[in-house]
């Protein structure tokens, strides 16, 4: 436990958005990009979701896919390479090549759809606590936001 004691203290430092990209494993406090051997046990959609968040303020730009200018897909293609996995390059494609899973089963790190008339047109990435990671639109940067219409469906990277 004397591991966690100071975690109050980081997260005052880092501040909120930075503080969800924290993970506690087996006691020990991981930063994104740190090491130990407990980083090992962080799996790819926690991966993927640090990498989302350490590109907070990241300029959006259409097609654009990283490293440092994203759109939606961008970001999440991004994310989940980083992390070791490969995703398509469209919302719409992404949807289709990920595990549906509902929104009780959803988990930080799954991929959030945001849909209208049955078509894909935004995709981020699950923080938790009804938050998302996201490249919104042109003028705007990468940011956490919390989930703005309940039109929205969950898959899960495999």
């Amino acid at each position: 436990m004397s591991a966690l004691k100071n975690v109050p203290s980081v997260v005052s430092r880092m501040g909120a958005a930075s503080a969800l990209t924290l993970a506690v494993v087996g006691g020990s406090v991981l930063l994104p990009g740190g090491s130990g051997t407990a980083e090992a046990a962080v799996s790819p959609a926690q991966k993927a979701l640090q990498t989302a968040a350490s590109k907070k303020g990241a300029p959006y730009k259409w097609g654009a896919v990283g490293p440092s200018r994203f759109d939606c897909s961008g970001l999440t293609l991004y994310s989940y390479k980083q992390a070791g996995k490969t995703l398509p390059r469209t919302a719409a494609q992404q949807y289709n090549k990920t595990a549906r899973i509902g929104s009780t089963a959803r988990k930080p790190g799954d991929l959030v759809f945001f849909h209208s008339r049955g078509s894909v047109y935004h995709v981020g990435i699950y923080a938790g606590s009804g938050k998302v990671w996201h490249s919104p639109k042109a003028g705007s940067t990468v940011r956490l936001e919390k989930i703005w219409t309940s039109s929205v469906k969950y898959g899960r990277v495999r």
